[in-house]
């Protein structure tokens, strides 16, 4: 018998498990034993022995071929076959492929065996297994369908599989044009009229100057629901469901036309949240949903909405769970304010499918409803900013964001938890900026469930994500290929990578893409290895290029020309300096005074930054934008270019100081300009979009697929 860490090291590559990775520094990390059998074991794979390794080992080999195909074939559109598995005492069969296509539509195919090509055999349990190479009809149709394989027999047909068959283009949808826009902070901007952060009728105003002046798109921020309490739930990267919204972007007196009455008590605490420095989460969360449910009543009493009706039956049971969550988060808080988490919830409600849940959902039918009315708001107000965007001349429109990170105490986490390995975290190992690793505090996927489930849950993500826009950001897109893992009970630079069926989910990314119609950027910082740049350049994913990280080997800056033409760059991003804070310092400053870094390395940083200012200026002058960088960057071949909020009004704080919570406001900040006057600033962008090539001028219809 093998030794024990073989067979381990064995088990971990079949799960995916990367024996080890180099760091930024070009070292080489081993994944240790220990790694190994903390993943395995979170996986639910036994490792007490060598012995036991191995029979977990051949059982899972015969339940592999024992199958015909995965739950889940996922194919490009120009696929040809697909591999069939079958005991070897079955090669002489015939058998029928039947393909339900996703309009209802059945085709019928009819094989012998003995014709098919054999492309593997293989011994699992003491039988012997070959793969047959099963020909696909042409042409192939995009979507989601079904296979089923018959084996031919009288007098009737015997079903021996079925699988969940997704047809894919190779590439995203693709424009093909260079473009620019602005990216926004949707909750920091400011008005004569919101009630104390951004909301969609902002967005509306921003849209009339920017879009006046040029610009393609507006580039948001994750508008992903978050529980909206400071200062630990506000971050738009780890929301509470990742596929529903924030309601405090509604803009509450539009809601069902209504005439809500502002006087009073509530007009001056509005006005007081509207002057406030920095957005009050929790206050404006408490107005918004008080305000929401008295128009809900309203709602009710009239008689609801067809329109709404339609809207809760397309959603179906994802919206129900979130509604429901909703509902028993707010009740259980209230009778007892102690409970901030489903994890300390009564028993009877920690899984959403309990009979105590059911129970629940019926006896507080109008709070579940009323949850359902809020998404419903949110989906009508952004459907109207989208649309409002592309009749004003936005080639592109709304851009979003998809965040990474779902909190692992959120609607998420209570309503799909088998889509998710417990016992283990994100994170990522050791570098400059964390030299002991981060720890995400978050539970990565489990790929095996998703593929079980024909994907849903992905697609899903996307779909809903990019609805009502025309581009979608992919934060860490490295996710698709590989996430850091960090088994409980270890240290962040204790984990391992552990791959995904990345094929797979680019191929559904595609999928939805060019159904959608919108732009795919995947966010690539950080090390990110040759194999996976190739591999989203080879799907028409752009590559995201920020200007602070756009150096040679030697630490000078790239010259514009020298920047992918597949790419979206940006001149920065909520996490790093703004073009005046970095020219200042103000983000050393800042971390200096948040007690994340001591004296020396103040000073330190503060020398390499002087170093840093020199190396820009320098590139600057040598391209002709000399005190320029927006023009520098907007001259780039790239076909996006995004100019932050903040450097489009100057300002020197970032949105998000890394490492710190409490310490800093962050995702608080406000625009210092308000959207009534952003007349002049859209002036001076206009200048750098004609002088760049890439001022959108009139409303165009979309590119043909």
């Amino acid at each position: 018998m093998a030794h024990y860490s073989e067979l381990l090291a064995r088990a971990a590559a079949a799960h995916g498990i990367e024996p080890g990775y180099v760091d930024i520094w070009g070292q080489h990390h081993s994944t240790t034993d220990d790694v190994n059998r903390a993943i395995l074991d979170a996986l639910g794979f036994p490792t007490g022995s060598a012995e036991e390794i191995e029979r977990a080992m051949d059982q899972r080999a015969l339940d592999e071929w024992s199958r015909p195909t995965e739950a889940t074939l996922v194919v490009r559109v120009d696929a040809d076959s697909i591999r069939l598995r079958i005991p070897a005492e079955r090669s002489g069969a015939s058998i029928k492929l039947e393909i339900g296509w996703e309009g209802g539509e059945i085709e019928h195919h009819w094989f012998w065996l003995p014709e098919l090509a054999t492309l593997e055999t293989a011994m699992a349990g003491g039988r012997e297994f070959l793969a047959k190479r099963v020909p696909l009809p042409q042409p192939l149709r995009l979507g989601y369908h079904d296979v089923k394989f018959y084996w031919m027999k009288e007098p009737e047909l015997e079903v021996f599989g079925s699988a969940r068959f997704i047809v894919c283009p190779k590439r995203v949808y693709e424009l093909k044009r260079r473009a620019g826009g602005v990216s926004i902070s949707l909750y920091g901007l400011r008005s004569n009229r919101n009630w104390g952060c951004g909301d969609f009728t902002d967005l509306r105003s921003a849209i009339d100057a920017l879009a006046e002046a040029g610009t393609a798109f507006l580039a948001l921020n994750p508008l992903h629901a978050l529980a909206n309490r400071q200062p630990y739930n506000t971050s738009p990267y780890l929301p509470q469901c990742s596929f529903y919204r924030n309601f405090i972007y509604l803009d509450v007196e539009k809601v069902a036309d209504s005439n809500l009455e502002i006087t009073g008590a509530l007009a001056e605490r509005i006005q007081a949240l509207r002057a406030s420095e920095f957005v009050e989460y929790e206050q404006i969360a408490e107005l918004k949903n008080a305000a929401l449910r008295v128009l809900f009543l309203s709602f009710l009493e009239e008689g609801g909405s067809g329109d709404f009706d339609r809207y809760v039956e397309s959603e179906g049971e994802m919206l129900h769970d979130f509604a429901v969550y909703c509902a028993l988060y707010e009740t259980i808080h209230c009778e007892n304010p102690e409970i901030w988490v489903w994890t300390d919830w009564p028993l009877q409600y920690r899984a959403p499918r309990s009979p105590g849940v059911q129970a629940f959902a019926q006896e507080h039918a109008n709070d579940v409803l009323f949850y359902k009315f809020v998404q419903w708001h949110i989906d009508r107000q952004l459907t109207e900013a989208q649309a409002y965007a592309r009749k004003k001349g936005m080639r592109i429109g709304l851009y979003h964001d998809l965040a990474l990170a779902t909190d692992r105490y959120g609607a998420d986490l209570w309503g799909h938890r088998p889509y998710y390995v417990a016992r283990c975290r994100v994170g990522s190992p050791p570098d400059d900026f964390s030299p002991s690793g981060q720890d995400w505090a978050f539970p990565p996927p489990n790929r095996q469930t998703h593929r079980q489930n024909g994907y849903e849950l992905f697609a899903q993500s996307i779909r809903k994500n990019a609805r009502h826009g025309g581009a979608l950001r992919i934060d860490h897109v490295m996710r698709f290929f590989h996430l850091y893992w960090i088994p409980d009970g270890m240290a962040a630079s204790g984990g391992a990578y552990v791959q995904d069926f990345a094929d797979d989910l680019l191929g559904i990314l595609a999928l939805e893409s060019v159904r959608g119609e919108f732009l795919v950027i995947g966010e690539d910082l950080g090390t990110v290895t040759n194999e996976v740049r190739q591999a989203l350049a080879e799907s028409g994913i752009l590559s995201y290029r920020v200007l602070w990280f756009e150096k040679h080997l030697d630490g000078s800056f790239r010259r514009p020309e020298e920047y992918p033409a597949q790419a979206a760059a940006s001149t920065t991003t909520h996490d790093l300096p703004t073009l005046a804070g970095f020219a200042s310092g103000r983000d050393i400053e800042a971390r200096k005074a948040a007690g994340l870094i001591d004296d020396e390395s103040y000073h330190a940083q503060l020398r390499d930054r002087e170093n840093e200012i020199r190396r820009i200026q320098q590139v600057l002058r040598e391209s002709g934008f000399e005190n320029d960088p927006i023009g520098f960057l907007f001259s780039a071949p790239c076909e996006l270019a995004i100019l932050n909020q903040e450097d489009l009004t100057g300002e020197t704080e970032q949105q998000n100081l890394p490492g710190s919570t409490w310490q800093y406001p962050n995702w608080q900040r406000k625009m210092k300009v308000a959207v009534e006057d952003f007349g002049p600033l859209a002036d001076r962008l206009e200048e750098t979009l004609a002088r760049s090539g890439r001022k959108c001028c009139v409303s165009e219809p979309r590119r043909t697929k």
